[in-house]
């Protein structure tokens, strides 16, 4: 999974925007503090995103422990027993009805589960396929979730190197400016 970065933080700076100097060092100072804000808000932007992985990753948990209980009740026996649905007898002590919940996050996210007979009651092998689904799920957040790290990582080594690109410039502009002043 990915996400699309909005390069609209992206901007072509022209002198007018660098501010009165006629110093080369200082106009490329600038330059390097304007690329680490750029690289600053792109990291926070996958930040955000890494946040709302993790809120994801927290709901498919507890929905994969709800899974995980319903499959235990109904092996214990304590599922619904069984009932007619249009003169069919389905169902049985070792069956458990699946959550509105459950079922509108596996269909919100196309996870693949067992519902034959369309009332969401779910025997031991048809809740091995629900949950086997929600752990592929979660493992894909994580994967997800690490990949945006390492960009993450990647975007302050920018900032890093072109805060250090500036301050550098800055320090050879005041040196010259200080050599000009004595007359060296």
């Amino acid at each position: 999974m990915s996400i699309a970065v909005n390069n609209s933080n992206v901007s072509s700076v022209t002198s007018a925007d660098l501010g009165p100097s006629s110093s080369l060092q200082l106009m490329f100072a600038k330059l390097q503090l304007e690329l680490s804000g750029t690289a600053k808000s792109q990291a926070l932007e996958r930040m955000d995103y890494i946040s709302q992985q993790q809120e994801e990753q927290k709901l498919v948990s507890s929905l994969l422990n709800e899974a995980r209980q319903a499959q235990a009740d109904g092996e214990a026996g304590t599922g619904v027993g069984m009932k007619s649905i249009n003169g069919v007898t389905v169902g049985g002590s070792d069956c458990y009805p699946m959550s509105q919940k459950l079922v509108d996050y596996m269909d919100a996210h196309g996870l693949a589960y067992a519902n034959a007979d369309g009332d969401y009651i779910l025997g031991k092998d048809e809740w091995d396929l629900a949950i086997t689904s929600l752990e592929a799920r979660l493992e894909e957040l994580g994967t997800d979730t690490q990949q945006q790290m390492v960009y993450i990582q990647d975007y302050m080594g920018q900032y890093n190197s072109y805060l250090q690109g500036a301050n550098t410039q800055i320090s050879n502009a005041n040196q010259t400016l200080t050599s000009l002043a004595k007359g060296q």
